[in-house]
């Protein structure tokens, strides 16, 4: 990506330099999925929370001043959800196909990865895509820790922390594009430290790794991966809730009914 197009996406230099390491890095990378984006498809797909999938953000909620309802219930402008949602509608209507996620689960399953490990590498952005950028690690593992195999959510979590630290030994160097956008004196926030330590000696940690492994090298333009080719391990490795996604009283039913409804006024 060019620099240039970077800063036009965060809002100019002054808006990087405002910015702490962490939340840099996560500029960084969803600007290159969206520039991926654009490029396979043409058009900037927008499926991030208080966004129209597909449309612009030009729509007047109104106020009760003004005379004007405020927005509840169902936005006119999204693909409507079914009474008992599953993952597969959510990819289909909310998240979007991310040319990303589908290249780092595919990676994975080139390389031969376990299953669950495939599942984490195409759900590890989940949130940035469709929920919120910021500390993406936590809540994309929030969002899925109910229908997952612990493992999975765990590694989720502790990539975003483990993105930072080079490990030679299992073939993870310091990402280039760090260096190339933040300069070489980048350092993240205490807690990323903190937290990547404690995954280091973790017996997950291997899995949380291949996440960064498999994360750092899809954003290819030339690849095309269909969500299709990962049905089989969805479904064997994803607890779709009887009641649907966002009603089923768990913990995280919250932030799926959020992306059902992301345009309600209260």
């Amino acid at each position: 990506m060019d620099r240039r197009k970077f800063l036009t996406f965060v809002g100019g230099a002054g808006a990087l330099a405002a910015m702490n390491a962490n939340q840099k890095a996560d500029a960084l990378e969803q600007a290159m999925g969206q520039e991926l984006e654009e490029n396979q498809l043409g058009r900037l797909r927008k499926s991030a929370i208080c966004r129209a999938y597909g449309a612009d953000d030009s729509w007047d909620r109104g106020t009760a001043n003004n005379a004007k309802y405020l927005h509840m219930g169902e936005d006119p402008r999204l693909p409507k959800m079914s009474e008992k949602p599953t993952l597969l509608e959510f990819f289909d209507k909310r998240i979007g196909h991310s040319s990303h996620l589908l290249q780092s689960a595919r990676l994975a399953k080139l390389n031969g990865l376990p299953e669950k490990i495939v599942l984490a590498c195409l759900l590890h952005d989940i949130s940035v895509i469709a929920y919120i950028a910021g500390d993406h690690g936590y809540y994309g593992a929030a969002l899925v820790a109910p229908y997952v195999d612990e493992e999975v959510s765990w590694a989720i979590k502790y990539h975003q922390s483990l993105r930072f630290i080079p490990d030679e030994d299992v073939g993870y160097p310091y990402p280039e594009a760090y260096i190339r956008y933040f300069g070489e004196d980048y350092k993240p926030e205490p807690y990323i430290y903190k937290d990547a330590e404690y995954a280091r000696n973790h017996k997950w940690y291997m899995t949380a790794r291949q996440i960064c492994i498999n994360d750092v090298y899809s954003f290819d333009p030339n690849v095309t991966v269909k969500l299709e080719d990962f049905h089989d391990i969805i479904g064997r490795n994803w607890r779709d809730p009887e009641e649907g996604l966002g009603f089923d009283g768990s913990p995280s039913a919250h932030m799926w009914r959020t992306m059902i409804y992301p345009n309600n006024s209260l």
